[in-house]
Order: C-alpha cells, then structure tokens, then sequence
C-alpha cells in the first residue's frame, strides 16, 4: 500500500495554492506527520519547495506516478490541523494565498526551540487551576457566556481594577485587563486554552500582569512583536503542551490550541491589528473566523465600539453585555477658553481645567493627552511664514526638543543650516504644540512637579502613584496604580480635523482609553470639544456615536456595512475581473481610475458587494488572478516566460475611502 503526503507548499504564487500529493519513502514513514516540515520537488527545473504536511492517506487521487518526499526538515509538527484549516479559510475570505498566512501564523525553523520542546516530560501536569468570577458586570452574565460558548460585545470596566494575589501584594491593572483575565482563567480551570489579541505591548504589559494574578507562569505563553523567532517558536511549541492563555498582538490569533475555549480581542478598531502583509486580513476577521470553526466562546472588549463590532450587535449576531453599576468617568467638556493665569493660556488649558489639575497634581499623578509628538507640529520660516520642507523627500520639517537640528517627520533626514527657498532666511520657528513643548510649558507653569513625557520614541509602561504630570500622545498614555487624579483631552479638535472614513471612531477610542485611566470619581476634561460625541463621552453612552456611523455608511453602501474589494492592474485586467463578477457588486463599480503606481498605466476599481456574496466574489477574483499570473508571452527569438501580473486583487481594504 503506497502511502501519500498532501502537503502544501511555502509559495506565494496563487496557481500553487493547493494541496499536492507526494509519495512518503518508507524511511521517513514513522515520522512523516501532518505539521511536519519536508521538502520536495517541483517538476519544472529540478527546483525544491519548503512545505508543509497537511495530511496522510494511503493512496493519492492522482492517477499517475508521484514524486517522492525529499527530506524530512523536522519531526516537529509546528502546523496544527486547526490552524491549517483556519489559514484555508481565511485565504479564501480574502482572495489570497494560504501559505501566506501561514507565514504569520508559524515562525521560521528553531532547531533549539525544537530540541527542547522533544526534550520536555510528556506526562507533566500543570496544577489545577480554580475559576475566578469575573467581576464588574451582572452575576453570571459573562460566565454564562463562557460556559455556552456565546459571543458578545462586552463594554470594558472604564477603571483601573486591584487584582488580589495569593502571597503577594495586590496589582493595579485596568479594568479591561482584570476583566479578560478572569474570563481566561475560567476557561483555562476548565482545561481549556484562551487566545487573547491586544494592539500594543503596553496591552500586552497589563493584561499579564492581571493574567498572572491569577494563573501559574506556565498557563501564560505571549507571543510579540519584539519577541526573536526563537522564542516564538518556543511559545508555539509551549501553546500546544497543555491549557494556556496564549497573549500577543495581532498573530497571536493563530496560537494553537487542540481544545480552545475562548477567543477575546481588546480595542479591535486599534489600527494595530490592520495586517499589512497579503492577504491583509483584520485580526477581527480571523478570530470570527476561527471562532465559527472551533465553537469556542468570542469576546470583543472596548470602551467605544468599533463600527464592524456595533453593525454584529445589532444583527444581534453578538450579544450587548455592560458593565453593573460601574463608575464612569466624570467627563467635563469645556468651551475654548484659556486661562490667563500664568503659562496655562500657552499650554492650550482651560481656566476650570486648570485648577482642577493644578489640585490634583498636589496628590497624585495627572495624564495630560496631546495628539502630536515633539516639540511643534512644525516649522515655518521667522521672517517669511513660509512652511519649511525637507529637501530630500519634500515632507514636513520638525523639531523633536526646544533648540534641536530640523528634522524630516518623513524620511528622518536632518536639515542643517536650513534657508528658506522663498526668502533666503535661515531663521525657524516652531508652530503648533506637540509634546515636548507641552511639557515644558507645563514644567514652568508647575514648578516643583516631576514632569513626564510618554511618546513613540519614549515609551513607558508604568508611572508610579504619586504627583506629576504625564504628558503622553494618544496611545502612548501610560498606566499608574489606583489610576490617575485628574485626566485632560487637549487638541481634540486637530484629531477630528483629520481625513478619513474612520477618524471618528479613531479619535473616540484615544478618548475613552486616556478616561478610563484616571481613577473612580476623577475628572476628565474634554477641551474644547461640544456636539453629539461630547455628550457621549459625559453619558458614557460610547455605542450611539457607532450606531449613527452605521445609519449614514449604509446610505452611501460604505464598508462595514458592505464588503469592498480593491483591484489594481492594467484597465483591461480590471475591466475583465469587473465583468466577471456579474451581479454579485451591489451598487455603481468605482472606478478604474488611474493611481500612483511604478507601472505605467495602472488604474483601479472599487467593487462593494453584500457579506452573502463574499465566497463567491473572492473565489472570482482569485481565478481571476490565477488566470492572469498564469499567462505567458513569446519573447524575441521564441523564447517563453511568464508575463508581470497585471492583476491584484484585495478585500476589505478601507484605505480607498481614507479621504472620505
């Protein structure tokens, strides 16, 4: 009986997306396993492929005769069945290429990782863990939506929340963090793994912080952005010994899991979790895909929701689950006025905000959200006005501290002795507040007071409970114990003046995640914004803003409330790829326009369509694409190769509609 490996192999070329019979040498037959690395032939020029094996049978479908595996690379099975079978799924979703998501789900080969994992006592047993309540909402509600294997959208604890910790001192972690540890160690005391995605490693920092309050280290595996490939290869062996909580950024929604009983994603509108590799899948997409597969319990966790999670709650798709009885932060908005005291009217403070951080910093900590980094949000000639430019790429100047070289926000590039093209002035000044200038405003304006700035170039996890001032760009805030006195929202109006379908949201987000910093009964003061999301913000009522986006997107058939797909080529292969969608568009085909693009001739079309047209429009636009990449063309002297792709193909991409 001849025994057959279907492997997939590791190409991104569309026309191989597809599993390929192989014969298995008897030599290698004990540890030819499905997961397993091999290597084999391809028939054109002798050339070998890395791959997969996805699984064994005895005899193929092929008639003919079968190649024979090479090489066995590994006895190792990295690739889990399920994650073979979530990676299929979601290529297809997205008109894409398996083995390219399984490039983000699986780390390159560690032979240590791998002998140490062969290594491991196969009998060991973690201790048994015991399921905490998960507190802040109503009794039972989020254990009942464990224990059925439910979904819902569930509203975060807007306050930092102390975890008790047997034998030790009790940890401050926001209420979020203590919400999505409690829920993952009950599904982990029911021998069960949880996989949690965050968009950042200060999330990261915070949710194992709360997660070891209440499980042993070896339940805890994190996958991260700054981890080696070793150690993400230990921590995908480790996933799959026994029960864990598998943490991280956005691959960690591929951890395996043989019995997984919980997928939970915090602040899933966080740019972060927007892949940018193909087949550019939103980690929110995944995790709904793999919670269809595995019937695992999904939750999706936030202070403001997401427009694609609020258009679920109300196809009553997930379940709307808020916090009992919570204390909402104090939100005050104020009027655009400043203050005359002192430095407060250059620091952009209203009077009322003023004083009431100028007392609270007299006993704890006070956040202070700016929306952009340095010392101005640019440069402009003193004796012209003119804005200065970088000479290299033509981007924005900055100054990053008071004093510094000019800098090129784009390309980084220093511009020393800088004159200006229009008048010949080598004088600069800054415009504009960022963060740095901020905080020096603030050092002058409170003397005496430690002064802090947390930006991308400065991050800090942690600023301890005493008084200071935090100055902090949007996201970059952050946390302290017992949560902060006294929390400001400056340039609220600059944030809002941005372009973009999502800005709103995006702006919202930073909002309620900088309040829900401050500790209960602190005041929140929102400068300078009025309006219906002012008001959201005071009732803490953070679905309505999300529910009148869906109302306007679905009369203009914007995503989410339809699905969209890019394509990009030469007109004619855009125009066939159009044509042979038939009536699946809903709604005119934008488009083709011509883009930027290094290919001469290159135009694009936007294609919206209803989710119930999705499989059939990804599986057109993917033979489309096959057809395309597939094509060869004679050159001079007769010789054969295969032409350019004219054709590229991407789904559920919002950048089209960024200046919406």
């Amino acid at each position: 009986m001849t025994t057959v490996a279907r492997v997939v192999l590791d190409s991104p070329l569309p026309q191989l997306d597809r599993l390929f019979d192989y014969r298995v040498p008897a030599e290698l037959a004990d540890d030819c396993v499905p997961g397993v690395r091999v290597k084999v032939p391809l028939r054109t020029g002798a050339r070998m492929s890395d791959a997969y094996v996805v699984e064994i049978v005895d005899e193929g479908d092929w008639p003919g005769e079968l190649s024979m595996i090479e090489t066995l690379v590994s006895p190792v099975p990295v690739l889990a069945p399920e994650i073979w079978r979530l990676a299929r799924a979601v290529a297809d979703r997205a008109a894409g290429v398996a083995s390219d998501v399984l490039r983000l789900a699986v780390p390159t080969r560690q032979v240590r990782a791998e002998k140490a994992w062969l290594a491991r006592d196969p009998d060991h047993v973690p201790d048994p863990v015991e399921p905490p309540a998960v507190t802040g909402y109503a009794p039972g509600v989020v254990e009942e939506t464990l224990a059925s294997n439910g979904r819902a959208a569930v509203s975060a604890v807007p306050h930092p929340v102390q975890l008790d910790v047997e034998g030790g001192d009790p940890v401050w972690v926001p209420g979020w963090a203590a919400t999505l540890a409690q829920a993952a160690a009950r599904t982990v005391a029911g021998e069960r793994s949880a996989v949690i995605a965050v968009p950042d490693f200060r999330d990261v920092t915070d949710l194992e912080r709360a997660l070891l309050a209440l499980l042993p280290t070896d339940r805890v595996v994190r996958f991260d952005a700054k981890q080696t490939n070793g150690q993400r290869a230990k921590a995908l062996l480790r996933a799959r010994t026994h029960a864990v909580v598998a943490i991280g950024n956005r691959t960690a929604v591929y951890a395996p899991a043989d019995d997984l009983g919980l997928i939970a994603m915090w602040d899933d509108g966080d740019a972060s979790f927007t892949e940018p590799r193909a087949p550019y899948v939103h980690t929110r997409d995944v995790a709904l895909v793999r919670a269809a597969q595995s019937g695992a319990a999904l939750l999706f966790l936030a202070h403001a929701r997401s427009t694609d999670v609020q258009r679920l709650v109300e196809l009553h798709w997930l379940d709307d689950v808020t916090p009992y009885r919570a204390a909402v932060p104090k939100v005050v908005p104020t009027a655009q006025q400043v203050s005359a005291e002192g430095f407060a009217a250059q620091a952009r403070i209203p009077s009322s905000a003023w004083r009431a951080a100028r007392e609270a910093s007299r006993t704890g900590p006070v956040l202070v959200q700016v929306a952009n980094p340095g010392f101005g949000t640019g440069l402009v000639c003193a004796d012209c006005g003119e804005r200065a430019h970088c000479r290299v790429c033509a981007g924005p100047l900055g100054s990053p501290t008071h004093g510094a070289v000019p800098q090129c926000r784009f390309c980084g590039a220093l511009a020393a002795g800088y004159r200006c093209p229009t008048c010949g002035g080598g004088k600069l000044k800054p415009v504009g507040q960022g963060a740095q200038r901020t905080a020096d405003e603030l050092g002058r304006a409170f003397p005496g007071t430690r002064i802090v700035v947390a930006d991308g170039s400065r991050p800090i996890d942690e600023v301890p409970a005493k008084p200071a001032v935090v100055v902090a760009t949007r996201g970059a805030e952050p946390s302290t114990p017992g949560g902060y006195a006294c929390v400001l929202l400056l340039d609220g109006e600059r944030m809002l003046a941005r372009e973009g379908l999502r800005v709103q949201e995006e702006v919202l987000r930073f909002w309620t995640n900088a309040a829900a910093k401050g500790a209960p009964g602190a005041e929140t003061y929102l400068v300078g914004i009025g309006g219906k999301l002012a008001t959201a913000m005071v009732l803490w009522k953070l679905d309505a803003p999300a529910h009148d986006e869906l109302v306007d997107r679905r009369e203009l058939l914007f995503p989410p409330t339809v699905r969209v797909a890019t394509l990009t080529g030469t007109e004619q292969a855009v125009t066939a790829a159009v044509e042979a969608l038939g009536e699946a568009p809903v709604g005119p085909v934008l488009g083709p326009v011509p883009v930027d693009d290094p290919t001469p001739g290159t135009v694009r079309a936007i294609v919206r369509f209803p989710y119930a047209h999705g499989a059939e429009v990804a599986a057109t636009l993917k033979a489309e694409v096959i057809r395309r990449s597939s094509t060869r063309r004679v050159l001079p002297g007769g010789n054969r190769r295969r032409a350019a792709p004219t054709l590229r193909v991407r789904l559920d991409d919002a950048e089209p509609f960024s200046e919406v």
